[in-house]
């Protein structure tokens, strides 16, 4: 067996030659654990998109059918409806753009006054187009107007409110006291 020298025994070229055999070995060790991380981070990255697609695919498998007594139409619709609203005798003003920003909302309003415009593609059910839809994209409660909310739709009385489903060329309006 080859005898251990202390480190101030070795020669110039032996002590060179150790130090490279260190660095070596740590630079060897770095890489493993760097490789490790790799691996690692790899693994974890398809397992979580695995993960999500296997998740959407089962929600879509599984999510019961819409009932064709509650789809308005399979190929989308682009219809305008007009709302007024009335706050003891005062049209209010409905502001332009609801629902237009970052994301754009099917139920919204551009520069004209008073019209919303309903725009889908792909089907649409009875819930995308009610009347209480728009006031969420407007974020406002549609009872929030004042008390005694009176509605009419085409000059007929409706007590239908947030759950009306909205018809191309409504004339819908709303009186608060």
């Amino acid at each position: 067996m080859e005898e251990i020298k202390p480190i101030e025994q070795l020669s110039k070229k032996e002590r060179h030659a150790l130090r490279w055999q260190e660095k070596e070995t740590k630079r060897e060790s770095v890489t493993k654990i760097q490789r490790t991380k790799r691996v690692v981070a790899w693994t974890t990255g398809t397992a979580l998109v695995s993960l999500l697609i296997g998740g959407l695919i089962w929600y879509i498998a599984t999510r019961p059918p819409t009932p064709e007594s509650e789809i308005v139409s399979r190929n989308g619709l682009h219809w305008h409806t007009d709302l007024a609203i009335y706050v003891k005798g005062t049209k209010l003003d409905i502001p332009a753009n609801i629902g237009i920003g970052a994301v754009h909302q099917p139920i919204h309003t551009h520069d004209e006054k008073d019209v919303i415009h309903l725009e889908f593609q792909g089907q649409v059910r009875k819930t995308d187009i009610a009347l209480g839809q728009f006031f969420k994209n407007w974020d406002k409660d549609m009872r929030s107007f004042g008390a005694n909310m009176e509605m009419t739709v085409n000059g007929k009385e409706n007590i239908e409110f947030e759950n009306y489903i909205m018809k191309d060329k409504d004339k819908i309006e709303l009186h608060y006291e």
